[in-house]
This record gives C-alpha cells, sequence and structure tokens, in this order.
C-alpha cells in the first residue's frame, strides 16, 4: 500500500516553484485523487509534511498533475487535520469537565469524533463536512431533550462539533460544492471528479493536457485533423471558449507507451549539431527515419507487431516530442487556428488561440518550462538571430510539414516572468481575391478594383490593425501579377508563401533583411535590402511590411520611377491619414516621396455590439491624389474610390469611382490606346474582372467544389481572361466586353468538367 512507503515523493524546484512529485510506480491502482480515497488520503499525509508546495504530480507511467488551485484545497484540509490532532484535549473530550452521569456518554463521543477526524478528514473530508453537519442537527435534538445534568455537557459536545463544522466550511473544498451537497451520499466520489482534474501526460511529454472536458460544458463544435480529435466546448463560468483537443500520442495503448519512452531516451542521445537546424527538413527525415527503425527494433524485442501505420504514426510523434516542437505542431495542423498566444510564466496558464469561427478561446493545453525554453534554443537557432538579455525579442519564422507561422517572442527584461511567444499561423496555400469575396471581406467590385490596379503596375498600400487581413490580402494581390513579371519580396520574417508561388510557376525571389527589432547581427538591413532589389532588374516589388528605414528607400525609388511594376507593402495603420501619419511624420518619409504611393486600402476587424465576435472587412480603398502641399486631408489629397457601409455591411462605390474622377485611374488609362479618354472603356474592364470573380463564387457554391476559389484555379482564369482580351481584340479590333466574360464562362465551365473528372479518378 502507498502509505507503507515511508518517503516516496521529493519536491522539485521549477522557477519559483516547489512542485511535489509522487513515486505511484508500485501502486496497484490509478493514483486517483478524485477517485480513490487511499490517495488522497495519502497525499494529505504528505502535504502535512510539504506545505508549501504548489502543485502535485503523480508518476505512474503517466504524469498525473494537480494545480496549484487543487492542490491549495487539499493543503487547507492539510492543515486543519495537523492542528486538529495537536489537540489532543478536543480530540479527547477532556475539556468538557464531564459530570459522572455525563460520563457514560464519553466513548461514544469519542468514537465519533475519531471516526470523523482520523478516517474520513483526509480520505473524504467533503464527506467528513456532511457527517458533521448531520450530528449537530441530530446532537440537538437530543441537547433539546436532555436531563439538566446533562445539558451542560452535551452542550460542550455540540460546540466542539460545531467548531470542526465550521473550520471546514471556511474551506475552499467545501465553498466550492457547498451548493451541490443536497443529496450527497457519504462514500460516493462522484462530487471530487468536479473539482480535481488533473492534466494527463505521457512520461516522455512535459506539457500538460487537461484530458477530461469541461463540467456543464456545452459542445458547439466536433471535428478531426489528421489523428486529432476537437471539441469546442461553450463553458458556462466562462466567457471564452474552450478549445479541448486530444492528439494522437493521449490514445495510445501502454506499450506503445513505454515503446515511445524508450526510443526517446535513446535518440536523447543524439544531439544534433546546431548546423543540422539550419535543414530542418531533413533533420526531420533523418529522425523520423532512425526513429521508424529504432521503434521496429524495440517492438521486436518486446514481442510488439507494429503495422507500418502504426510505426508511422510512433516515428511521427517521437520527431514531434525530439527535435519538433511537441503539441505546439499539432495545434498549428488545425487550419481553423490563426492565432496562438503561450504567456509566461510557462506552467501557469493554458495557450490560447483564436478560432476562425469561434475567436478567442482557451484550450486545454498547459505548456511546461522545459518546452518553452527548448523552443527558445531551437527558434533561436533556427533565426539565426540572438535572444537573450540583449536582445530579449525575437521575430521569426516556423514551418513545420502541413503549416507556416510567423512567430513573435518576447522574454526578460522586456518580459519579466520568463518566456512568452505569439504565433501567427499562415495559410498553407495563398489566399485569392474569390476565398476574400467568398469570405465577404469584400465584394466582387473591390476585387475586380484591386485586380485592375494590381495588373496594371500601381503603388499599393494595404494598412490596418493587427490581425485585419491586411498581409494576407497583400498575399492576393500577388497572384493578379501576371506570371511574365519578376517579383521580388523583402521581408524580415518570411510570412508569404514563396515556395507555394514557385510551384504555381512565379518567377519570385525573396530576400530576407534583419528585424526592426534586431540590434546588430550578420543580416543585411532593410533599407540596404530594397536598394539591393532595385539592382535586380524590373521587376514586381513586393515588402511584407513597412517597419523602419527601409520606407525612405522604397518611397524615394518610387518617386524618381525607379521601380516599373507593382509595388506594394503592409503598414500598421487604421485610416489613410494614419498611413501618412506613420510614414511621414513617424518614419522620416518626405512628403512629395509619399505622393508617389497610389492607392491606399484599408482593412480592419469589426466587433459585434457584443464583443463576442469580429470580422474581417476591407473598410476603405483611397486613392492618392498629387496636388497637395502640406496636409492630404485638408487638401483633398485622399479621395475614397469604395468605403465600408456598417448597415450594408458592404464596400460601395462612392461618386468619385462611379463618375470615372480617379486620377489614378485616369493615369492608367493614358497608357492603354484603347482606353484613352474612354471611361466607359476602363469601367467595363473593372467590371468584367468583377464579374469573372464573382461568378467563381458562385459557381464553387454551385458545384461544391471549393478547390475553384484557390490559387491555382485562379491564376488559370487570370492567364485565361489576358489571352481572351487579345484574341478579342484583334479578332474584333476592340475589346468587347461582355464577349469576353462569355468566353472566359465557356472556358470556366470545361475547367469545371475536368476539375470534377479528375476528383472521381482520385476516388
Amino acid at each position: 500500500m502507498p502509505n507503507e512507503q515511508k518517503r516516496e515523493y521529493e519536491i522539485l524546484k521549477q522557477g519559483p516553484e516547489d512542485i511535489m512529485r509522487i513515486n505511484a510506480e508500485a501502486w496497484a491502482f490509478s493514483p486517483s485523487l478524485e477517485d480513490n480515497p487511499l490517495v488522497m488520503s495519502t497525499t494529505i499525509d504528505h502535504l502535512i509534511e510539504s506545505p508549501g508546495v504548489a502543485s502535485i504530480i503523480f508518476s505512474q507511467r503517466k504524469q498525473y498533475h494537480y494545480d496549484y488551485h487543487q492542490t491549495q484545497m487539499l493543503i487547507e484540509i492539510a492543515n486543519i487535520y495537523k492542528m486538529l490532532v495537536r489537540q489532543t484535549k478536543i480530540l479527547s473530550l477532556q475539556a468538557l469537565g464531564l459530570s459522572t452521569i455525563a460520563s457514560a456518554y464519553l466513548p461514544t463521543w469519542q468514537a465519533q469524533i475519531q471516526e470523523i477526524l482520523l478516517n474520513h478528514m483526509r480520505q473524504d473530508p467533503i464527506g467528513a463536512y456532511i457527517l458533521l453537519k448531520r450530528l449537530i442537527r441530530q446532537e440537538k435534538i437530543k441537547l433539546a431533550k436532555c436531563q439538566a445534568e446533562l445539558h451542560d455537557s452535551y452542550q460542550g459536545y455540540v460546540d466542539i462539533l460545531a467548531y470542526l463544522y465550521n473550520l471546514l466550511d471556511s474551506t475552499q473544498l467545501i465553498s466550492t460544492v457547498k451548493q451541490d451537497l443536497s443529496g450527497h451520499s457519504v462514500g460516493d466520489r462522484e462530487i471530487y471528479k468536479t473539482i480535481f482534474r488533473p492534466a494527463i501526460t505521457p512520461d516522455f511529454i512535459y506539457t500538460r493536457l487537461m484530458a477530461q472536458p469541461p463540467i456543464n460544458g456545452i459542445e458547439k463544435d466536433v471535428y478531426s485533423v489528421g489523428n486529432s480529435d476537437i471539441v469546442v466546448y461553450d463553458q458556462f463560468h466562462n466567457i471564452k471558449h474552450l478549445y479541448h483537443l486530444t492528439p494522437p500520442e493521449f490514445k495510445l495503448t501502454e506499450d506503445k507507451y513505454q515503446l515511445l519512452d524508450l526510443a526517446r531516451n535513446v535518440l536523447s542521445e543524439h544531439r544534433p549539431r546546431e548546423e543540422e537546424f539550419l535543414e530542418p527538413e531533413r533533420l526531420r527525415k533523418t529522425f523520423y527515419n532512425i526513429g521508424r527503425d529504432l521503434l521496429q527494433e524495440l517492438g521486436d524485442n518486446r514481442g510488439l507487431e507494429l503495422s507500418q501505420l502504426e510505426l508511422h504514426e510512433l516515428a511521427t510523434i517521437l520527431v514531434r516530442y525530439t527535435i519538433g516542437f511537441g503539441l505546439l505542431e499539432v495545434l498549428l495542423e488545425d487550419q481553423k487556428i490563426q492565432d496562438i498566444t503561450v504567456n509566461s510564466p510557462p506552467g501557469q496558464s493554458p495557450i490560447f488561440i483564436v478560432h476562425e469561427e469561434f475567436g478567442d478561446c482557451e484550450t486545454n493545453i498547459i505548456p511546461s518550462r522545459e518546452d518553452t525554453e527548448s523552443w527558445a534554443t531551437k527558434f533561436r537557432i533556427l533565426s539565426g538571430r540572438p535572444l537573450d538579455e540583449a536582445n530579449p525579442i525575437l521575430d521569426t519564422e516556423l514551418s513545420i510539414p502541413g503549416a507556416r507561422a510567423r512567430v513573435a517572442i518576447v522574454q526578460s527584461p522586456l518580459n519579466p516572468f520568463g518566456i512568452s511567444y505569439a504565433f501567427r499561423r499562415h495559410r498553407d496555400k495563398p489566399w485569392t481575391l474569390p476565398l476574400f469575396i467568398n469570405a465577404k471581406m469584400l465584394n466582387p467590385l473591390a476585387g475586380g478594383l484591386l485586380s485592375f490596379f494590381l495588373d496594371n503596375g500601381r503603388a499599393l498600400i494595404f494598412g490596418g490593425s493587427r490581425s485585419s487581413g491586411k498581409s494576407s490580402l497583400l498575399g492576393s494581390g500577388i497572384l493578379e501579377i501576371m506570371r511574365r513579371f519578376r517579383i521580388i519580396t523583402v521581408e524580415d520574417t518570411l510570412e508569404l508563401s514563396h515556395e507555394a508561388y514557385r510551384k504555381l510557376g512565379f518567377n519570385i525571389q525573396a530576400m530576407k533583411v534583419r528585424s526592426a527589432l534586431t540590434k546588430g547581427g550578420t543580416e543585411v538591413a532593410a533599407d540596404e535590402g530594397v536598394r539591393t532589389s532595385l539592382r535586380l532588374g524590373d521587376s514586381a516589388l513586393i515588402i511584407g511590411e513597412i517597419r523602419s528605414t527601409e520606407s525612405l528607400a522604397l518611397f524615394e525609388a518610387m518617386r524618381i520611377g525607379a521601380l516599373a511594376n507593382v509595388v506594394a507593402g503592409t503598414i500598421h495603420a487604421e485610416s489613410p491619414y494614419g498611413v501618412y501619419d506613420r510614414l511621414v511624420n513617424d518614419l522620416g518619409v518626405p512628403k512629395t516621396s509619399f505622393k508617389a504611393a497610389d492607392i491606399i486600402i484599408i482593412s480592419n476587424p469589426i466587433r459585434s455590439p457584443d464583443g463576442l465576435s469580429r470580422k474581417r472587412r476591407v473598410v476603405q480603398i483611397t486613392e492618392v491624389r498629387k496636388h497637395w502641399e502640406n496636409d492630404p486631408l485638408a487638401e483633398r489629397g485622399f479621395v475614397d474610390l469604395m468605403k465600408y457601409n456598417p448597415i450594408t455591411d458592404e464596400l460601395e462605390p462612392t461618386p468619385e469611382l462611379i463618375n470615372g474622377d480617379s486620377e489614378v485611374i485616369k493615369s492608367i488609362a493614358g497608357r492603354v490606346s484603347e482606353w484613352a479618354g474612354n471611361w466607359d472603356a476602363i469601367w467595363g474592364n473593372i467590371q468584367l474582372r468583377a464579374a469573372i470573380q464573382k461568378t467563381i463564387v458562385e459557381y464553387s457554391a454551385r458545384y461544391n467544389s471549393p478547390e475553384m476559389l484557390e490559387a491555382s484555379f485562379v491564376i488559370q482564369s487570370n492567364d485565361q481572361l489576358h489571352k481572351l482580351i487579345e484574341e478579342v481584340r484583334t479578332v474584333e479590333g476592340a475589346i468587347d466586353n461582355k464577349h469576353v466574360y462569355l468566353l472566359w464562362e465557356d472556358w470556366m465551365k470545361r475547367a469545371i468538367k475536368q476539375l470534377s473528372e479528375e476528383k472521381e479518378g482520385a476516388v
């Protein structure tokens, strides 16, 4: 039995906290406080000896972790028990000064108190509380009927029972369940399952996971990602939803757990060199192959037959917990997750996420100190950037099979409580304008207008607040640039999906520059990166985010005409004037250079009145006019072409756009013979693009073909549009937009048929 072992626990130091780790390997039962009274009494005995611990971990093939709040409940009971044991007069009832006639009741009273204190207090404190309550009620009835000689002694006994009752009544444990005790049977431990809910992890995992669903939680969604099960709950006492994850590593048999633990111990002896981390894909393949062979060998030695599918699953898990990022990778596999936040200090709060359907959620995952520190080391090596007291901020990216994310890390001294992380998950495939139309972030006319500007080599700035979708919108704009042109991107953190663009046939070259938050290092400064891009020939230039000195080089190049193709970038600003204020007043771009910008697109989150949900919307498409001197706002330097109407939840064209009062569009028209002086022809081209994008969205829904919204199909559509415009112009001597649309629609129907045949062939 567990209490036969004298010292079966140890106190571990984790940062400023002491953790009690109880070795339950030799126990013949599961180490569950909620299920087993013997486990509870043994734990309280240990807490009497070591009452200063912050949490409790039972080790029995898995780690069962009871957090600070649950541990404090037990420490309160342990302290009460310890105090009462020392009060021998109370236990023996000697303080009552019993009369001769009352002495006959002494053995019964002592037995009742001994039963409650010595047996129930440690094993079942809720039961002890209920027994005291019932006993007080019974003894008060007897007190009212007892002989006068017995009254004082009886009253003294009732007072002792009330004293014990009040001690328990003031504890957190009883306060938590007091409203639910009606009809509770002493000895029934179901009620403890509402209080004690351990985070359970296999031995080879440090990060904890709350395996049990929330009490009174209402299921809002259930789905799977790979072999992981996800349930989103509406929580009764919490305004945030709970994202409850059950990954494959928590569904393995005990034999497989032990196999993984053995394999991890063997692989831990091989520590990859820093240079190996510079090729993470190759490193993963190497560890996967080694791990699979090792698992096969260990399984054979133990007489455990493993199929190829089982070996693959185990090897994948093994890679995740050796050179990978553990449960963080499982979260990133879910395409519905947009942001992941890991707060400090580690081990005290769960990971938080932003879900595309349910907004801000908390998860059932509690990261450990070991994991958060291990991640920091890996990110430092992967990025080649410093992360220390002199450089407490690190911006980098993470690329794992099936997911990419931007990573921001903050540590001490800026973060006084340790290391914290913010992950912005990128979509696996590039965003497209039809996808944004389908998501109602913009409408077809806005999509057609943006396509028109991008296809005609304008300078665009995508502004917005954090999480407004501006970077994704910029990425969708790249698809509107014809693949015949070269594209150069300049980013301090690689957010754009360069590999995807390359596979789609784009002539794209990525350049990575020093982060504005990094001091020194071997990376090239952002402004020098922009100047270098100008020496690489005629190219479209995409700036991931305009942050600092690169803005001067960029706008100066735009002003003198050094860039003859599309120039586009993002910036944090919530209005066109906010873009101007940030660039001119904060970053020092000359006003004359700022005028080189043609179009500003502002996107922002729109919150619901209750604050519980939000939607992303493009709220302004504004042109920057050139004939102002000091203040573009006062001198009408900003002219809205489209503006968001919150009543209709729609981007609506302004009179300036409808009437053709746009200097940028006129400038474009002046370079195309068919458009010069012909507003109807220009407007027809914009509407043609809008109609095509609207049709793609409608046909995608009609034929249940979401792949029509993806980059591959959209690029084919754009290519066809250019070819058909040229074909119609050559044959008819003019561009008939209606004829172009009909020809394009015929092509689309053939493309849909081909997609359908490919699906059937795949099945």
